[in-house]
């Protein structure tokens, strides 16, 4: 999952990103308006955190021309306006929820969480595939019961090939959802972490799940392509 933070305060920016990359999000962050509605413009967002005091453009404004522009993604508004007329107007305008500043971190992945939940029809927190079986909530990895510690960028990427079961992935479309805005596709990390992953899940296993597709990319199926 990949989300979008705009927010000018940096600091709280940063910690943000940290705290959901900690939770296997793959964050990108924007620290003014017009760089954020460009971002939104540009990239597909699985959700949207947005600061609505703003410099160059605020964030109402972000809102209202996301969704003319047909982008129906879960949006949070995270703003210091506590009053209900402000909360009122910025759910008008097509947010999907509203936090206050200051707030505590569980609260904001809860809702973000929820957020994911009820835009998603099918989305689960427990995926299964064949032995395997990952518990997004409890962060947790088993395959024929026995526990696998993985790091939380590898998390996401099992994540990633779980929810895209028997889909053919490209290194493209991998790093568009696992890794950040400035992720250099070109590189070999990618292929780096796949082996990493099949090592960790497939090593010394007769039914391997992750395949190479030869100048193509990878795919996650309980049979050989």
């Amino acid at each position: 999952m990949r989300i979008l933070v705009i927010e000018d305060e940096k600091k709280l920016a940063t910690y943000i990103k940290k705290g959901l990359e900690e939770n296997h999000f793959a964050v990108d962050v924007s620290y003014d308006g017009e760089e954020g509605l460009f971002m939104l413009k540009t990239n597909e967002y699985d959700l949207v955190v947005l600061d609505i005091l703003l410099p160059k453009k605020n964030g109402l404004e972000i809102l209202e021309e996301t969704r003319k522009n047909g982008k129906d993604m879960p949006i949070l508004l995270l703003t210091a306006k506590d009053a209900i007329e402000d909360k009122a107007h910025g759910l008008d305008s097509g947010a999907d929820d509203y936090l206050v500043k200051p707030f505590s971190f569980i609260e904001l992945i809860a809702r973000i969480r929820a957020l994911i939940r009820r835009g998603k029809v099918h989305y689960q927190t427990e995926l299964t595939v064949a032995d395997l079986s990952l518990d997004i909530a409890a962060h947790r990895l088993y395959r024929k019961g026995q526990p696998i510690d993985l790091t939380n960028k590898e998390f996401a990427l099992l994540e990633f090939f779980m929810r895209n079961l028997a889909t053919v992935l490209t290194r493209t479309q991998i790093a568009e959802h696992v890794w950040d805005y400035n992720f250099d596709s070109i590189t070999n990390v990618i292929d780096v972490f796949v082996n990493r992953l099949r090592n960790k899940i497939d090593k010394d296993r007769t039914n391997k799940l992750i395949h190479t597709i030869k100048g193509v990319g990878y795919v996650m199926s309980e049979e050989k392509p």
